[in-house]
């Protein structure tokens, strides 16, 4: 479950690095939830997506993915994760979630949100927060936890304490630094105390995925987009997050998560 090889260490000066693919990312996104309006299809914001990490002098590290054709992912309703942006019309009361990745001298960044089209019902609204408190959960136990299961144990629990949602099992989190998906796997739910060691220099991508229902996913016919077997809303948030001699520091959050973790009382560790 959580990967068998070697988990990379990061320097200070490394660290540094991936911080400024951290920083393509976030501002991205931003650009992104501004431009996400009814009318607005997703190939749109792709091709938006595109020109904005192209513009600050980086490269995506989604596009040709294992042939994967485009710079982010656009998941709908109840697509969970890995939507391919094409000819979709967004519409008012539409769950977005954005997935974005890239990459600066060869270090990666990733990060998703999800992005409220016009009026959505007080039930999305609340599956949305509801999976970003998971994150920032799964966040703070990177910074105080020993092992990554405190951080699956973490998620799960803040999501459990939130009301009957499901959390989607076949995808998890993961490891990044010189690659985009690296060991270990970081799952959405587990028991704490188990798994690899965080130390100083571990840097992992945290995304739950959070459904209105049922925790099983199916892939459809393209081979990529991930949706909910009983068609019920998902949310996915993601960051990916530095453990550093500190605290934690949250690389594709504009302010580095120093806000967020100020209000949970959590370690801030930015260099």
């Amino acid at each position: 479950m959580f990967g068998r090889g070697r988990i990379e260490t990061k320097s200070d000066a490394e660290l540094v690095l991936m911080r400024q693919a951290g920083l393509v990312v976030a501002r991205t996104l931003q650009s992104l939830r501004d431009a996400a309006a009814p009318g607005v299809t997703t190939g749109e914001l792709n091709d938006f997506a595109h020109e904005r990490i192209r513009e600050q002098g980086a490269t995506s590290n989604f596009l040709g993915y294992h042939g994967f054709t485009g710079v982010i992912c656009t998941s709908v309703n109840e697509e969970i994760v890995h939507g391919i942006p094409g000819d979709r019309v967004l519409r008012d009361g539409d769950v977005l979630s954005i997935d974005c990745g890239a990459i600066v001298d060869g270090w990666h960044g990733d990060a998703a949100i999800t992005v409220e089209v016009g009026t959505v019902s007080d039930a999305a609204a609340e599956l949305s927060r509801v999976t970003e408190a998971a994150l920032w959960a799964g966040i703070a136990a990177m910074a105080t936890g020993a092992r990554v299961g405190d951080i699956s144990h973490a998620i799960e629990s803040s999501i459990d304490a939130a009301g009957d949602y499901g959390i989607t099992e076949p995808f998890t989190g993961h490891g990044i630094g010189r690659e985009m998906h690296m060991d270990p796997d970081v799952p959405n739910s587990g028991r704490a105390g188990r798994g690899p060691r965080l130390t100083e220099g571990v840097t992992l991508a945290i995304e739950p995925m959070v459904t209105l229902g049922s925790a099983q996913a199916r892939i459809l016919e393209d081979g990529w987009t991930a949706v909910t077997p009983d068609s019920v809303l998902a949310a996915h948030w993601e960051h990916t997050v530095a453990r550093t001699g500190s605290g934690v520091w949250v690389l594709t959050a504009e302010d580095g998560g120093a806000a967020r973790l100020g209000e949970l009382g959590v370690p801030f560790g930015a260099l």
